[in-house]
């Protein structure tokens, strides 16, 4: 199965286009114990909890960072979770930016889709062809490749706005994603600034080659779904589409005063899957 038809029937089992991210942040975690173990039953409870009351979402996306800046112990975390999903038969988009020479990004790739076994990952374009080819060869094998075109970040402004001819450098990211295009290959967009992703959004819908968006910046930095969907149902395919959410959901019981943080975690996803419902 492609990495496309892996979207589209997770959006149509799960009845939404949500993405939940798995950023864990351990002062947060209202659990005792050590950290493998804290993350571990962190996100294994809200995950068990969430498919209990039949809300879902249609993807999970655990940053790598948020687990390497444990150590050890935040990797075997992030493997223990890992394999909770795949329990769950939910897509992993292991977001981790890889980008590097030609060599190196061969072994990011080997170390996602191998080790890992991901069922996407997220690169960062800027060193050009090379860097994104070792990851587009796994395309063929069922898997995704998210190329960073508009990140919802401030600091995007920087860079990825600048002026390449008349044209912003985002939008020549955009033409080469169609150059390179495969079977499996997305863009992340950000939520934050509605008018890239409209705009990007609509690029991409005028061409005959599919390309999946992954749209973060929902929720905690701002973005509404609401607004996300508007743009992402004139699209034809939704389906092929993740809205993503992380603190907004995990760390929902804080603004409760309970700690129990399975029970908010799905609430907040209820109101997500609604809000990204799609028909």
């Amino acid at each position: 199965m492609g990495f496309l038809e892996i979207l589209e029937k997770s959006a149509y089992d799960a009845g939404n286009i949500a993405c939940f991210g798995l950023d864990p942040v351990a002062e947060k975690i209202p659990i005792k114990g050590g950290t493998e173990g804290r993350i571990t039953a962190f996100y294994t409870k809200i995950l068990d909890a969430m498919a209990a009351a039949d809300c879902l979402p249609a993807a999970v996306k655990p940053n790598l960072a948020f687990y390497e800046q444990y150590g050890l112990d935040g990797l075997l975390a992030l493997k223990n979770v890992m394999q909770q999903c795949r329990k769950l038969k939910l897509p992993v988009i292991l977001d981790a930016k890889r980008g590097d020479i030609d060599k190196s990004s061969a072994a990011y790739a080997k170390a996602i889709f191998g080790h890992w076994a991901a069922d996407a990952v997220t690169v960062n374009p800027f060193l050009g062809h090379d860097s994104v080819l070792p990851f587009l060869e796994y395309c063929r094998d069922g898997k995704g490749v998210y190329i960073l075109a508009r990140t919802s970040n401030k600091g995007a402004l920087d860079f990825q706005d600048l002026k390449i001819g008349s044209q912003p450098l985002f939008m020549e990211v955009a033409r080469k994603i169609l150059a390179w295009h495969v079977d499996g290959i997305g863009a992340v967009v950000g939520a934050t600034e509605i008018e890239e992703l409209q705009r990007l959004a609509a690029f991409f819908a005028d061409g005959t080659k599919p390309v999946a968006l992954l749209v973060p910046g929902v929720g905690a930095q701002g973005g509404q779904a609401k607004d996300v969907m508007k743009v992402l149902a004139k699209s034809g395919t939704p389906w092929l589409h993740r809205i993503n959410s992380s603190s907004a959901i995990a760390f929902a019981y804080e603004h409760t005063g309970k700690d129990d943080y399975a029970g908010a975690a799905v609430t907040a996803m209820k109101a997500l899957a609604k809000e990204t419902k799609f028909s």
